[in-house]
């Protein structure tokens, strides 16, 4: 139906409810980032938060029960094979105090203060910034990982607020390890 914000998700012919709040999503976002987690961690966490009864999906369902958690968490879309290659222009956690209030300018109220707003609706307003800080970052970022050119104004933007724009890699327990016991060689 035009204009309703889903709250359940039909999976072999049964219809079973979501937790729909952009947080569990962001939660989500978070899990996928983590480098500890292996690609089949990562998909049940997203399955077992975003399903409110995620242990009665019989197994046979399962693919579809995934397929259509990605078209949720898509915004009713489908992500391109192509797209899980392009370069991350966003990382949810590390870019939390730059797009909130972006969004809370877009809504006009603060989003995380309510008790729950819908994934979907986060996510238009999230589309719908169109200026200010984190819209300039996100568009410097995009330039560069689509290897544009980047303007006069935006390489000093980008000089002055590398910190900003540089998106932080995240490492393994192991890795940190390794890290520490080179720099341990140099001390």
């Amino acid at each position: 139906m035009i204009g309703e914000l889903p709250e359940s998700l039909e999976i072999g012919g049964k219809s079973y409810r979501i937790n729909a709040d952009f947080r569990v999503i962001l939660n989500i976002f978070q899990a996928f980032d983590d480098p500890e987690l292996t690609e089949r961690e990562k998909c049940f966490v997203c399955m077992k938060n975003l399903f409110a009864d995620f242990e009665s999906i019989p197994e046979k369902d399962l693919q579809t029960a995934i397929n259509q958690a990605y078209w949720f968490v898509g915004g009713g879309n489908m992500p391109e094979k192509n797209d899980v290659q392009k370069a991350k222009i966003i990382d949810w956690e590390q870019d939390e105090s730059l797009y909130f209030p972006a969004i809370n300018k877009v809504a006009g109220f603060e989003t995380r203060a309510v008790k729950f707003l819908h994934w979907w609706t986060f996510l238009g307003y999230f589309n719908e910034m169109s200026d200010g800080l984190f819209s300039q970052i996100l568009h410097i970022r995009n330039k560069k990982s689509r290897g544009k050119k980047l303007e006069k104004w935006e390489n000093e933007f980008l000089c002055n607020n590398r910190n900003l724009v540089k998106i932080r890699k995240k490492y393994t327990k192991e890795e940190l390890e390794k890290q520490e016991r080179i720099n341990a060689l140099f001390d």
